[in-house]
């Protein structure tokens, strides 16, 4: 199993310019979120770019920020003794990183990266925290959020019991595909490996599959979708499944991703 890597604890974000927040989020569980309480976080939130390998938060200690990504993705990730890591979800523009402080919680016995560079918002969880309590709408869309994120936890936990790899691999790569405004993103056979809880040899095996299949273009680290119906046919039930329970939960996605297919 792959190790978390120091280089993480490493890693720093860059602050944004301030009026790169725009008033129309990005962000699809802000956008989900009624007028009113949007606008009360507006003046909170600062604009940042998460840089790959980037850590939002670790293990036992203060949560300092959440984050709203709105491109990229970031890895929900459990590391055992030994410093062996596997990721147990995933985070993109459908949500937000910081779930321990909406149930009134500072800390969580995880850790968050970004396995994928892009855009984001930020704010100090003190102050999310003290929004949480002056509106019962905000409570009500984060528990929302809340809920479709642990679904897709338990989906993801099966999934990993009952599913080939090369389906897991094909979920990952479609929830990567939908979270981007790129067909194209950099992912090494560390990273991989290290969410889908398997050796690299094993996503060697699957990516190359994939490849000659003609689904995908994978090579030093850099991942090109080529054909989004022929993943969604080789993947399990899982990615559908996930993808059913955020509409359901948050409303149906926007389609602002350059009209790709969903």
């Amino acid at each position: 199993m792959p190790t978390a890597s120091t280089q993480w604890r490493k890693s720093q974000h860059t602050v944004a310019a301030p009026e790169t927040a725009k008033a129309r989020p990005k962000n699809r569980l802000l956008r989900f979120l009624p007028h009113e309480d949007y606008e009360r976080l507006l003046p909170h939130l600062q604009p940042v770019t998460f840089k790959y390998k980037l850590s939002l938060y670790e293990s036992d200690r203060q949560i300092e920020f959440v984050y709203f990504i709105e491109t990229g993705v970031a890895s929900l990730v459990n590391t055992m003794r030994n410093g062996d890591s596997a990721e147990v979800g995933t985070i993109g523009n459908e949500g937000m990183v910081g779930l321990p402080v909406i149930f009134g919680d500072s800390q969580a016995p995880t850790s968050v990266y970004i396995q994928v560079a892009g855009q984001g918002l930020r704010m100090r969880a003190k102050t999310f925290w003290q929004e949480l309590q002056r509106s019962v709408s905000l409570r009500t869309a984060m528990l929302h959020y809340a809920h479709a994120f642990f679904n897709q936890v338990a989906q993801s936990a099966a999934c990993n019991t009952f599913h080939l790899l090369e389906q897991r691999c094909c979920r990952w790569f479609l929830m990567t595909y939908d979270r981007m405004q790129s067909d194209e993103f950099q992912l090494t056979q560390e990273f991989l490996a290290m969410m889908l809880g398997v050796q690299r040899p094993g996503v060697t095996i699957a990516a190359s599959a994939l490849q000659r299949a003609g689904l995908i273009h994978y090579t030093r680290g850099q991942v090109k979708i080529l054909d989004y119906a022929g993943l969604v046919k080789r993947s399990c039930e899982c990615y559908a499944q996930s993808k059913r329970e955020f509409d359901r939960l948050l409303g149906t996605a926007p389609s602002e991703n350059g009209g790709r297919p969903k």
